[in-house]
């Protein structure tokens, strides 16, 4: 059985021009422990997957699905009270912008140490101990002292490791990274990304990893889901993704990549999809 299981997934948003259509019957399956990409555009319908299965859209969006369960239980017909013992404890979620998440008026222990207390009944002092635990196992500089800063006070690549602390306070079964490298220099994209396949590896946790990055594609996943305008265009494993894509989608995508381009100018995905680049 998967860990997790989403068939036939439709996102719709209503708007003052009518109703849009985000995502439109996507199938997405992820096993323990295994490592799945979801790779697209911006606009492509990734992050607003994840965030149905978070629970955590607005009220304007209208989600129907023929399946989505987390190890058999239904998260379609689970009660709220189920789902919140769910959500933030066995399924976490990092989210793109780490500063814009993390609340600006408490500390970032406070927030963490919150974390501990809702979700695992600790009481203040071992919630803080488990905290410092946490931001050593992340690598944060001054672990002590940053029990105490606010996020304002922190650079983009230390609010991010406290959010990935947060994400693997309650050891997850699943954790979703959406564009967890974003906005970040290469070399504290390198650390990010090597800290989460560690603590993937370490914690055993499956992870779902949402990103345009084919890079990070190459180097992270065992299995890719290629979107495109809100549709699932391809899914295969990482190695036959590169060597042998079989969606004119997924081949643009990689042939647009810089290192594939030759001439004066970088090509786009819709020069090979209009077929300027790509026969």
């Amino acid at each position: 059985m998967s860990l997790l299981t989403i068939r036939n997934l439709t996102v719709r948003f209503a708007t003052a021009t009518g109703p849009f259509t985000a995502v439109d019957g996507i199938d997405v399956s992820v096993d323990a422990r295994e490592v799945l990409a979801i790779v697209g555009e911006s606009g492509s319908g990734k992050s607003v997957a994840m965030l149905a299965v978070m629970g955590l859209l607005p009220d304007t969006a209208t989600i129907t699905a023929d399946e989505m369960s987390f190890e058999g239980r239904d998260l379609l017909k689970m009660t709220a009270a189920g789902r919140r013992r769910l959500i933030g404890r066995e399924i976490t979620m990092i989210f793109q912008e780490p500063v814009a998440s993390l609340n600006p008026s408490f500390t970032a222990g406070f927030q963490i140490e919150e974390v501990l207390r809702i979700n695992l009944g600790m009481d203040r002092r071992a919630a803080r101990e488990r905290a410092l635990e946490l931001f050593r196992a992340v690598g944060l500089p001054d672990p002590e002292q940053k029990l105490d800063a606010y996020p304002h006070q922190m650079s983009g690549g230390q609010c991010q490791r406290v959010m990935i602390a947060m994400a693997i306070a309650t050891n997850p079964r699943l954790l979703i990274a959406d564009e967890p490298t974003t906005a970040l220099d290469v070399t504290i994209q390198k650390q990010i990304l090597d800290l989460l396949m560690d603590l993937q590896e370490r914690h055993g946790m499956a992870l779902i990893l949402i990103t345009h990055d084919m890079g990070v594609v190459a180097e992270t996943a065992d299995r890719v889901v290629v979107q495109y305008k809100g549709r699932k265009m391809e899914e295969s494993d990482v190695l036959t993704l590169f060597e042998a894509p079989s969606h004119p989608y997924t081949r643009a995508l990689l042939s647009a990549l810089p290192e594939h381009a030759t001439g004066d100018r970088l090509p786009t995905v819709s020069d090979f999809l209009q077929g300027r680049a790509f026969q």
